[in-house]
C-alpha cells in the first residue's frame, strides 16, 4: 500500500478511493470563466482540478480563483520557482513541479520550505517529452527506465530537504512505455502515483489510450489518482475517467449497462434501443446492471446476472429480472417497461 497525502479534503493513496482529476483549459487570469468551468467539473464528478500558472498575472488570478473554488486546486508550475511559492501562498492545495526545470537546489529548497510550512504536497511530474538531456544521452531515447530514473532523481532532491509529502507521475504519449514505467516505480517506492497518458488526442482515441494505460494499471492494483487527458472540454475527461474506474471495478455508483453487439438473430433496432437506454439512465446513481440484448439467446441466458434487462424477438421482446422472464411485450413497450422497473428498484 502506498503512503497517503491530502490535497485539500481529498486523500490520495494509503487505501483511499482512487480520485479523479482534470485540468482547466481556461486562462488562469479569467477568474469568472475558470470558476464556471470548475463548477461544471465538480458537477460532472471531478474531485481535484489543476490550473496553469505561467506568470505573475496567472498567480494573482489563481489566488482569486482558489478563494472561491468548489474543488481543491493544483498549481502547475514550470521554470519559475517564485510562481510555485506565490501559488502555495495563494491557496493551492498541491503544487505540481518538475524539480529539474525550476533552477538549482536553493530554489527547489525555497519551494519545499514553503510547501512544508503550509502543509501542501508536491507532485513530481515527469514527462517522456521533456526528459533531462543527460538521461537521453544515457538511454538514447525516452524509455520507461529513463522516466523512472528521472522520477527518483527528483524524489531524492525533495527528500534531501526532508520533504516526503510527495505524489509522482510519469506520463508519456506512448502507452506501453507509460505502463512499464509505473510498474517499475511501483515495485521500488511507496509514494502515491498519479496516473495519466499524456497528449492522447480527441475523445475517441484519447479514451481508448487512457482506458488501456490507466485502466490496465488500475486492474493491476497500481495507481492512486487519475487524470484522463483529452483534446476536448475537460468535462469529457471526467466522464471518461468515471467510466474507466467503473470498468476497473473501482467505482460502483451508477448503472453498468451491458448490450450485445448484434448479429443475424437480432430482429429489433438494438443499436437505437441501447442508445435510448444509455441516455435515459445517464444520471441514474443506482448500483445496478442493466442488459439490452438482441435476442432471447443473449437475453435471459447470457445476461442472467443482470439486475434487469430487455431482449428482442420478432418485433417484440421480453423483460427479464436476474435471468427470469417477467413479461412479453411489443417492441415499443420495452423501454418504458424497463425504465418503470428500474424506478421501482
Amino acid at each position: 500500500m502506498t503512503r497517503q497525502i491530502e490535497v485539500g479534503n481529498v486523500k490520495i493513496g494509503g487505501g483511499a478511493q482512487v480520485s479523479i482529476q482534470s485540468m482547466l483549459n481556461t486562462a488562469t487570469t479569467d477568474v469568472e470563466g475558470s470558476l464556471a468551468q470548475l463548477n461544471a467539473l465538480k458537477e460532472a464528478g471531478c474531485e481535484i482540478a489543476r490550473l496553469a500558472v505561467p506568470d505573475s498575472a496567472a498567480a494573482q488570478g489563481f489566488a482569486r480563483i482558489a478563494a472561491r473554488s468548489p474543488l481543491p486546486l493544483v498549481a502547475d508550475i514550470h521554470f519559475d520557482y517564485r510562481l510555485a511559492i506565490a501559488a502555495a501562498e495563494g491557496g493551492a492545495a498541491k503544487i505540481r513541479i518538475n524539480p529539474g526545470n525550476i533552477g538549482g537546489e536553493v530554489r527547489v529548497k525555497a519551494v519545499v520550505d514553503c510547501c512544508k510550512a503550509l502543509k501542501i504536497p508536491i507532485r513530481i511530474g515527469v514527462n517522456g517529452g521533456s526528459l533531462e538531456k543527460s538521461l537521453l544521452q544515457e538511454f538514447g531515447h525516452p524509455c520507461a527506465q529513463a522516466l523512472v530514473k528521472s522520477a527518483f532523481s527528483h524524489i531524492a532532491l525533495l527528500e534531501k530537504f526532508h520533504f516526503e509529502d510527495i505524489c509522482v507521475s510519469m506520463k508519456s504519449s506512448d502507452v506501453p512505455m507509460m505502463m512499464q514505467a509505473y510498474r517499475l516505480l511501483h515495485t521500488q517506492c511507496d509514494y502515491p502515483l498519479h496516473l495519466g497518458v499524456t497528449e492522447t488526442g480527441t475523445p475517441y482515441m484519447g479514451t481508448i489510450k487512457s482506458a488501456i494505460g490507466i485502466g490496465g494499471l488500475l486492474c493491476m492494483g497500481i495507481g492512486d489518482t487519475i487524470r484522463v487527458s483529452l483534446t476536448a472540454d475537460p468535462v469529457q475527461e471526467i466522464k471518461a475517467a468515471k467510466a474507466i474506474l467503473k470498468a476497473a471495478g473501482l467505482r460502483k455508483q451508477g448503472v453498468n449497462l451491458i448490450a450485445c453487439p448484434t448479429c443475424g438473430r437480432t430482429k429489433i433496432d438494438l443499436i437505437g434501443l441501447a442508445s435510448q437506454v444509455e441516455d435515459a439512465l445517464r444520471d441514474c446513481d443506482k448500483n445496478i446492471t442493466v442488459a439490452v440484448m438482441g435476442c432471447v439467446v443473449n437475453g435471459p441466458g447470457e445476461a442472467r446476472e443482470a439486475d434487469v434487462g430487455i431482449a428482442g424477438g420478432d418485433d417484440c421482446g421480453v423483460l427479464f429480472v436476474k435471468g427470469e422472464l417477467k413479461e412479453r411485450l411489443p417492441y415499443p413497450a420495452l423501454l418504458p417497461a424497463l425504465l418503470a422497473h428500474i424506478e421501482r428498484l
